[in-house]
């Protein structure tokens, strides 16, 4: 089929019906029997991928057509049915796949170290297994249907495409060690980015072991002032075009310059939203190219109640602490890192949730005590005293004045990138 890239005109996004009309062209054709959809899950509520699993579930099932679903969990928590009903609507909860990163996988080759190496200039040498949800590799299948949103992304630059089945339903190996790439790398050289090194190990993966998939990409570009979410763009396309066009938009839509760094930055985190610093610390991946040195970074996390997604994680993190990158690597690389190193997903997070000492980073809960949060490096402060000051009822996206002081507030750190206005160039922008 021909790619189908759909822009608005308004800044209300594209209504629902002109992105249905959309879908159902993209079906036009297709003589289908048995369809899976691998949308993300609550994380990426804003990416309005439920709307559009909820259309291709009802409009495919109504011409008796199969439809599995199948959320891209990485190795977050599965969906739950609160969350299902909310994100997908009426579609029964019952249908839900869930995705076991450790166990539900094949393998299908490996992104050779020669060829690592040489994207990362040598940073990296070690070979990546590729792995995929064995239900993608199911040859009855007619279609397999990838929704998400295309938004920066502390790991790969921008995030989706393939990074929805390597990672979204990827195994252990090529998450662990994409994250790892990303991180010794360098997070700050690659948001806001298309062609970073952990993106070419994805389109490598595409190309070498995918390629004859069936395999339908239906990538978002979207805002949410308010909690609204608004469509910016539809790109939905076989091959990588698509994701190339949906970068271009969302670097408009989902970059946000400040004119100068921040001293005080101030993030909501929505409690339905964000329940783990490992899902929390986009207030630090998506802030940090705009805070001062110096700055402080204040993070209101009212639902935050753990720190890793899965017991595992939340052990690591509780052990070695967000002590920024040489101190993680340090810890990584010593006879005693074997559990960082079986888990390197962990490791990179480490890396990423750390200010490097640059600036200081501040977390606001209900769920957890003082000691617990100070334990693994964050400074801690009394919620309800911090909500006070800061109220994310009362203060507006952008800059604020606190009795004085100049606050810059983001209501949800998880739909953009912000950057101090130096920081990024045109030539940043591949």
């Amino acid at each position: 089929m021909r790619d189908l890239y759909l822009k608005a005109l308004r800044e209300e996004g594209l209504s629902p019906e002109e992105i249905r009309r959309a879908l159902l062209e993209s079906l036009e054709g297709r003589n289908l029997k048995r369809v899976l959809i691998l949308p993300p899950d609550f994380t990426r509520y804003h990416s309005n991928a439920g709307f559009i699993t909820n259309v291709f579930y009802h409009v495919l099932t109504e011409k008796g057509v199969r439809v599995d679903i199948l959320p891209a969990l990485g190795t977050h928590v599965p969906v739950s049915k609160e969350q299902w009903e909310t994100m997908f609507g009426d579609i029964p909860y019952g249908l839900m796949l869930a995705h076991n990163w450790r166990t539900d996988v094949v393998r299908l080759g490996e992104v050779p170290g020669d060829y690592i190496a040489g994207i990362t200039g040598g940073l990296w040498t070690d070979p990546v297994s590729v792995e995929i949800n064995r239900r993608v590799m199911d040859e009855s299948y007619d279609l397999i249907i990838s929704p998400g949103q295309v938004v920066p992304h502390e790991v790969i630059g921008m995030s989706n495409h393939a990074k929805n089945l390597f990672v979204g339903v990827g195994g252990s190996d090529m998450i662990n060690k994409s994250h790892m790439v990303g991180a010794v790398y360098g997070m700050e050289k690659m948001m806001g980015k298309d062609n970073t090194p952990v993106r070419k190990i994805f389109d490598y993966g595409m190309e070498h072991f995918l390629r004859e998939r069936p395999i339908l990409f239906v990538l978002t570009v979207t805002t949410a002032p308010g909690g609204k979410i608004r469509t910016h763009g539809l790109f939905i396309g076989e091959g990588r075009d698509c994701l190339t066009e949906a970068v271009k938009l969302a670097q408009e839509k989902n970059i946000d310059f400040v004119e100068h760094g921040l001293k005080k930055c101030v993030v909501y985190l929505d409690p339905a939203e964000f329940k783990s610093t490992w899902l929390g610390n986009k207030a630090v991946y998506r802030t940090r190219m705009a805070m001062a040195d110096g700055g402080e970074l204040l993070i209101l996390a009212p639902g935050v109640e753990r720190f890793g997604e899965d017991l595992t994680v939340d052990a690591l993190i509780r052990k070695y602490g967000y002590r920024g990158r040489l101190r993680t690597l340090e810890a990584f690389r010593s006879p005693e890192g074997g559990d960082l190193r079986d888990n390197m997903g962990a490791a990179a997070h480490l890396i990423h949730g750390s200010s490097d000492g640059r600036f200081s980073i501040t977390y606001a809960v209900k769920e957890i005590s003082r000691r617990e949060i100070e334990g693994v490096g964050f400074a801690s402060a009394d919620y309800d005293e911090a909500a006070a000051r800061y109220d994310p009822e009362k203060l507006r996206y952008g800059f604020n004045d606190v009795d004085g002081e100049e606050v810059y507030y983001i209501p949800n750190p998880a739909l953009g990138l912000w950057i101090a206005r130096d920081r990024f160039t045109a030539e940043d922008r591949d």
